[in-house]
């Protein structure tokens, strides 16, 4: 899939919204928890199994109002081999239910490794007697700071999967501007010299997208104008403090030139309302519904 076919989700759903999937053990129903500790034992097995289940809640449940997931590996990888498991069956899942998957790893090195990276996120490996599929996303989140060695391999593997990437430019955090807000002797900023590989990479916006943060609505209008054919993945909205009135600038050329990323809003819904532990896929649906019409008022 190419970033396109992001846009055609988007644009079927009416609805720029990605979920993040970052199942904090916090998150998770207790109920959840115990019926597999009670199979299992307390462990990282059962762990992994619960958040499997409430991925699959999840999924369910906003698999008809949202175009997309993004799983970040972190909270997988901290569950060892069996989270790194149930990443991969969580990206099958969606992808069975018609969800794009954009894993948020933010991944990058340079030369073999990176291929290593791209391969196994986004392509096939061959084992010597047939060609396996590791984890099979749609798309990864990559570091781009690392400068065009650290890209092309992405970029290869992008162009004959059909897959894509989205390339940190401006993060969402409050510290980014240590680095990214610098001065250049060319008179850009960091991230505006990053913008503009991004152009030199992939003008077309075919298999390279933008992260750029809703915590920094400026920096995000100003980008749109150098990057207007680049899908911006956005980050920072709700808990982080961006508002759907922040990340209005992306918008600029349409509904499908941008997607915003939820995570807690939608995960601990059920948290928040005081409902039952049973209803967190309920309540996460009502949330979804409710930030895809916070973002449709203010895109025209």
């Amino acid at each position: 899939m190419s970033i396109e076919i992001l846009r055609q989700k988007i644009r079927e759903k009416n609805n720029p919204t990605v979920v993040g999937l970052d199942p904090n053990l916090d998150f998770i129903p207790e109920y959840l928890k115990l019926k597999y500790y009670s199979k299992y034992g307390e462990g990282l097995k059962s762990a992994a199994k619960a958040v499997y289940a409430f991925n699959k809640g999840i999924i369910d449940n906003i698999a008809d109002v949202v175009p997309a997931i993004k799983p970040q590996a972190a909270y997988y990888e901290r569950l060892g081999a069996n989270g790194v498991k149930t990443l991969k069956k969580t990206i099958e899942y969606a992808q069975k239910r018609g969800l794009y998957v954009i894993t948020d790893g933010n991944r990058n090195d340079i030369g073999a490794t990176s291929e290593a990276y791209a391969d196994a996120h986004l392509s096939t490996i061959n084992t010597g007697h047939d060609e396996s599929t590791p984890f099979g996303a749609d798309s990864l989140t990559v570091n781009g700071y690392l400068g065009t060695d650290g890209i092309k391999p992405f970029l290869n593997v992008c162009q004959n999967n059909q897959k894509s990437i989205f390339v940190l430019v401006k993060t969402s955090n409050p510290s980014s501007g240590e680095l990214q807000d610098l001065k250049l002797e060319n008179g850009l900023t960091v991230y505006e010299q990053m913008a503009e590989l991004i152009k030199q990479w992939d003008e077309s916006g075919k298999y390279i997208g933008a992260v750029v943060g809703a915590t920094y609505p400026s920096q995000l209008t100003a980008l749109r104008k150098r990057l207007p054919n680049t899908l911006f993945l956005i980050p920072g909205y709700g808990a982080q403090g961006g508002t759907a009135a922040d990340i209005i600038g992306a918008f600029s050329n349409g509904i499908d030139n941008g997607i915003v990323n939820n995570s807690r809003g939608i995960l601990t819904a059920y948290i928040k309302n005081g409902s039952h532990p049973s209803d967190f896929g309920r309540d996460a649906k009502v949330a979804a519904v409710k930030m895809k019409e916070d973002l449709l008022a203010v895109i025209k």
